[in-house]
């Protein structure tokens, strides 16, 4: 992706961004703490231009209301393809590096498969499954919204990490609406985080489990991940999942 003109100062294109990445602290940080923030992922143009896109019927495949489902207060709208753009490009350019870090974790785990190294090549795997439909998406709270704790999974075969975005403002656009984060501990009491991002900030966190250290090697530990509920204002997130749905 080329880079963009922005009062006659150069922004950097996605790949450029991800490359420059400290992508050893991410995995640090995931390791340590279970998730890990990139700061400036995106620009507010970009913010801006991807929530404006919640209101564009034909760029969905698939609207959710939450409450419906029981699911929290909000909508949830799953992109069609093809992808915009900048999000197809980020969801192929983050999966490179935090592949490394997914195999670094079967490796601890003890087992011998792999993720292959490239989106495409995971995308393969995928569609020998049965799925075909893409997973990510948006998200809207109004209010009063929130999401309840929960895993994105949609078939046999799933990736170990994703990625959300905020693509508003906190403080002018909403009040509330923290990212939440819970560990469930064997044997222990459940630990949980409130994550405040920033326009553009992205957090990456397993969608369902990760390594921990125990007395006796390492062991998965469970993870769920919800959004607090919105004092004031509207949120809206880019949600970027690497497997696809059946």
């Amino acid at each position: 992706m080329a880079s963009a003109s922005r009062g006659g100062v150069v922004t950097p294109g996605i790949g450029e961004r991800v490359a420059a990445i400290d992508w050893e602290g991410v995995g640090a940080d995931l390791d340590a703490v279970g998730h890990a923030r990139i700061r400036d992922l995106l620009t507010e143009g970009e913010c801006r231009s991807l929530a404006a896109d919640f209101d564009d019927d034909d760029r969905f495949r698939s609207t959710i209301d939450m409450a419906r489902h029981s699911f929290g207060e909000g909508r949830y709208r799953y992109f069609a393809n093809p992808l915009p753009s900048i999000v197809c490009e980020l969801r192929e350019e983050l999966y490179r590096p935090l592949a490394s870090i997914a195999n670094g974790w079967r490796e601890l785990l003890g087992s011998d498969e792999r993720f292959p190294a490239t989106l495409e090549g995971f995308n393969a795997v995928c569609h020998s499954a049965g799925q075909e439909r893409p997973t990510p998406l948006l998200l809207r709270y109004e209010t009063g919204g929130y999401n309840c704790l929960h895993q994105d999974l949609y078939g046999d075969v799933a990736f170990p990490l994703q990625v959300a975005v905020l693509l508003s403002t906190p403080g002018e656009d909403f009040d509330g609406g923290e990212f939440l984060l819970v560990e469930q501990r064997p044997r222990r009491q459940s630990r949980g985080e409130a994550i405040a991002l920033a326009m553009g900030e992205a957090v990456v966190f397993p969608n369902r489990e990760r390594p921990v250290q125990g007395k006796r090697g390492f062991h998965r530990t469970q993870m769920r991940h919800g959004v607090s509920r919105v004092q004031r204002g509207t949120r809206t997130t880019l949600g970027i999942i690497f497997h696809d749905a059946t």
